[in-house]
């Protein structure tokens, strides 16, 4: 079973559609672009007989039938990189390698999932259950608008199999540290700097004192990070800054660390008297904390993948992706299903061409037996 499917695949022009569907500047932020890509997007799924549908204004979601609940299968177009990159970015192939915006996150990893369905189709080995095909256009800010559509599709799949690009080596993601976006604002008092400083109380001094006590909230043996990650206050050289504000990014493993975060932000108070603090914001995505089923998941595609001869390996990653959501609701979930590759958000973007074949197999085995 495993040959006639690699067989299909050595033929498909992986290089040539990738290279096509990167020379679309589709930033999550460019109305124009998305919306270029997703009609390209929404004729490649119903050319794999997907019943198309929009989902809000910009997402995609497309239906193939089956019986029971049905698999999840994640995916996002937008890409970080603004209108005008391909300019000085050009999308290149050097040797097996293909370079360019979005190769790899994540336009690579949609296209496996389009070639899998279709190669399943072709063969005659559609699974047993409805495939539901989630395409989103907001994941690169944090998935505002998708989350919900998410999460709804979520609660009613038996797994969700998510097509980010896989980790190093190849490895597939079985667990993600959540989120946390926060904003510290702080009010002070100002003062002329040199004729009554006395007088003023600096937001940039309790900036410091809170910047430094943020920094002790880090659990290197927990994989709590907590990091000041941009910074500005005062309007001139010779005034005490009135106000100060700062965005904190905050990494975990477990929903009780979100937790312990939360609360101790939550009752923070200012070093300097007279002076106020306000943290506002919280946990954007939930962690996908390895539980026994993802386990159970992960065993399986460890399975298939020996069928072609691949060894797989998991791993965990401090990045979050929209498998964050669905498996926070308990649902199997399963990430790095996309390509090899690397550079992702950078000039050196790129995907491993010889990774298509077998991990399109192993996408479509998934897809073929859970």
């Amino acid at each position: 079973m495993a040959n006639d499917l690699i067989r299909y695949l050595q033929n498909v022009p992986f290089a040539a559609e990738l290279s096509a569907w990167a020379n679309i500047e589709s930033c999550s932020d460019d109305a124009e672009g998305l919306a270029q890509f997703r009609q390209v997007l929404c004729e490649r799924l119903a050319s794999c007989g997907g019943e198309v549908e929009p989902v809000g204004a910009t997402h995609v979601l497309a239906r193939w039938p089956g019986a029971g609940k049905p698999i999840l299968v994640l995916g996002h177009y937008d890409t970080v990189y603004p209108r005008g990159t391909l300019a000085t970015q050009p999308v290149v192939q050097r040797g097996a390698q293909l370079f360019g915006p979005g190769v790899v996150d994540m336009k690579g990893g949609l296209l496996i999932g389009c070639v899998a369905i279709q190669a399943l189709r072709a063969l005659g080995r559609m699974g047993p259950r409805p495939i539901w095909f989630l395409c989103t256009s907001d994941e690169e800010l944090g998935s505002p608008t998708s989350r919900s559509a998410i999460e709804e599709l979520a609660r009613q799949a038996e797994a969700a199999l998510v097509l980010e690009a896989a980790g190093n080596g190849g490895a597939l993601k079985t667990a993600r540290k959540g989120v946390g976006l926060y904003e510290l604002s702080i009010s002070g008092r100002a003062a002329h700097a040199g004729v009554a400083p006395e007088q003023g109380r600096s937001a940039l001094l309790e900036l410091a004192h809170q910047t430094i006590w943020l920094h002790e909230l880090n659990d290197a043996e927990q994989g709590t990070t907590v990091n000041v990650c941009v910074a500005s206050g005062g309007t001139a050289t010779n005034v005490i800054p009135a106000e100060a504000r700062a965005d904190v990014n905050v990494r975990v493993r477990t929903a009780a660390e979100g937790e312990r975060i939360a609360a101790a932000l939550a009752v923070r108070q200012p070093v300097i008297e007279d002076v106020t603090i306000q943290f506002s914001g919280g946990i954007n995505r939930p962690p996908m904390e390895r539980t026994p089923a993802i386990a159970t998941l992960f065993g399986k595609a460890q399975s298939l993948a020996s069928e072609f001869g691949l060894e797989l390996a998991e791993t965990s990653t401090g990045g979050g992706s929209d498998g964050n959501f669905t498996a926070a609701l308990g649902v199997p979930t399963l990430d790095g299903l996309g390509p090899t590759g690397g550079g992702a958000h950078a000039l050196h973007e790129h995907v491993n061409l010889d990774s298509f074949v077998p991990r399109t197999a192993l996408f479509a085995r998934l897809l073929e037996t859970l």
